[in-house]
């Protein structure tokens, strides 16, 4: 049978009284100490040993002690109060400051192009704050994992979060190394993808992705095959470098390959848009500072903006 361990209402009422008096042993001293009358402390103590059923204090007229009880209690009650003395400030601080662990989790795709030099100069900027990073590629429940923030593309982000954008709209490319196309014929229309080895993405719920065109007005999906299927964009760029085949991924991982040479664009016309990468979190009013500190350096180091 399952037990209730729920406080009592008021359960605590007294405690800090008692132990103020046990310290004290003086009603006077303990009501100074406390900013409240000896009177005040007088009817918190008798109110708490009411409720236990159980004298704490034997009192003279000239003195304060300890019954057996209020030993026993005391010996309990003194560090179970100062933890929770401890665990208030613990909390205060995290709500009145930036400082703490701040949690993210984001896709590998994006930590060398966009996360680490962002959180590079954020570290600098604020060194109470410790950021942890939880690369991978499945979508997670925020709250359930105790995750502050995610970042993701925006079609993954869920309507009911608030969304912080990070990157402008951008292509996903289909790229493909010199070494490749040496000696093939590069596609040039949608269907000649089945002449070419294509490698593929495999999702977080466990299905492959197809590779997605726009053709004109239209959303086309292309099923491909090749040698090598990958759960995130990085390992799909490095086998593209390697000649291992074509990829489709986010441009802007694929800008520097493709800017010195090591990659080739292929099928630009048919390029779909991806709504860009967003900062994501579930609710305005639950932002703690380190949070906040973050979200208020992502803009000032860039244009981010809300979601509508």
């Amino acid at each position: 049978m399952k037990q209730n361990f729920t406080v009592r209402h008021g359960a605590l009422d007294g405690v800090e009284a008692f132990l103020a008096v046990a310290q004290h042993r003086s009603f006077r001293r303990a009501a100074a100490e406390l900013g409240v009358t000896p009177s005040a402390v007088s009817q918190s103590m008798r109110a708490l040993e009411m409720r236990l059923g159980a004298a704490l204090l034997l009192r003279t007229t000239r003195s304060v002690g300890l019954t057996e009880a209020g030993e026993r209690f005391l010996s309990r009650a003194r560090p179970a109060f100062e933890e929770l003395v401890a665990a208030s400030e613990i909390a205060r601080e995290l709500g009145s400051r930036p400082t703490g662990l701040l949690r993210l989790t984001v896709p590998p795709g994006v930590v060398t192009i966009l996360l680490e030099p962002l959180i590079a100069s954020f570290c600098r900027a604020y060194p109470e704050i410790e950021v942890e990073i939880a690369a991978g590629g499945e979508l997670v429940d925020l709250a359930a994992q105790g995750f502050d923030a995610g970042i993701r593309l925006g079609q993954f982000v869920a309507a009911d979060m608030v969304a912080l954008r990070l990157t402008p709209p951008f292509p996903f490319v289909v790229v493909a190394s010199p070494d490749y196309l040496d000696g093939r014929h590069a596609p040039g229309q949608i269907g000649d993808l089945r002449q070419h080895a294509c490698m593929r993405m495999r999702r977080s719920d466990g299905s492959i992705a197809p590779w997605r065109f726009a053709d004109g007005n239209r959303t086309v999906e292309a099923l491909v095959s090749g040698p090598l299927i990958a759960h995130d964009y990085p390992t799909l760029l490095g086998a593209a470098i390697r000649g291992l085949g074509l990829a489709q991924v986010p441009a802007p991982i694929a800008r520097a390959a493709l800017a010195d040479g090591r990659l080739q664009a292929l099928l630009t016309p048919f390029a779909v848009t991806a709504p860009g990468v967003f900062l994501y979190y579930p609710d305005r009013r639950q932002v703690l500072p380190k949070l906040r500190a973050f979200i208020e350096h992502v803009k000032r180091r860039g244009d981010a903006a809300p979601r509508p």
